[in-house]
């Protein structure tokens, strides 16, 4: 059973395939970097589902914040540098220092601003490992959401909100529930 930051920090670090990615993308050095979204997610649903196999992503979406070069090519420069060290693995690299150009919304302060801006609370979670390994997770919104397999949007993009159709198409899209089926909209 999972019920705090701590047992989402102790599943993660017992799978080898994750703490390896993590270690993968800590080698970069990125001005706070962070793995995000759908890695930990995906991790969590599935063990409180009770799943073996991993459900697959799209990608690992790996964030930073780096206010003195927004260009989109050094993003690609990072993506290439991790596919040169882990090919299997598809990756997103985004700099959360433009982002907020991209998302036609007001600029973030730090990466974990930028996850706190994530449109579900069960997303808004990010994962790193500083030097000496150690695994930090930070969870603006909380664990709650994400360990209840429970789909609410995080307050920017809450009902009357200019972003809310965002959230909803989202749900849409992605159907979380056909994956996860004990996953509840909030």
């Amino acid at each position: 059973m999972l019920r705090n930051e701590a047992d989402v920090r102790r599943i993660i670090e017992e799978d080898t395939w994750m703490m390896d990615i993590l270690r993968t993308a800590a080698r970069l050095k990125l001005p706070d970097g962070w793995i995000c979204a759908g890695f930990v997610r995906t991790k969590i649903w599935d063990t409180l589902h009770g799943y073996r196999d991993r459900t697959p992503i799209a990608d690992v979406d790996v964030i930073y914040f780096d206010p003195t070069d927004q260009s989109e090519a050094i993003e690609k420069a990072y993506e290439a540098e991790l596919y040169a060290l882990r090919p299997d693995v598809p990756r997103s690299v985004k700099n959360e220092a433009r982002m907020h150009e991209v998302n036609d919304i007001a600029p973030y302060t730090s990466a974990e601003d930028a996850i706190a801006r994530f449109p579900e609370t069960a997303t808004a979670i990010g994962v790193k490992l500083h030097d000496d390994d150690q695994l930090q997770l930070t969870a603006p919104h909380g664990v709650e959401d994400l360990l209840h397999l429970r789909r609410r949007p995080t307050p920017a993009f809450q009902a009357g909100t200019d972003l809310y159709s965002v959230y909803v198409r989202r749900g849409i899209e992605k159907n979380w529930q056909a994956k996860w089926p004990h996953v509840k909209n909030s």
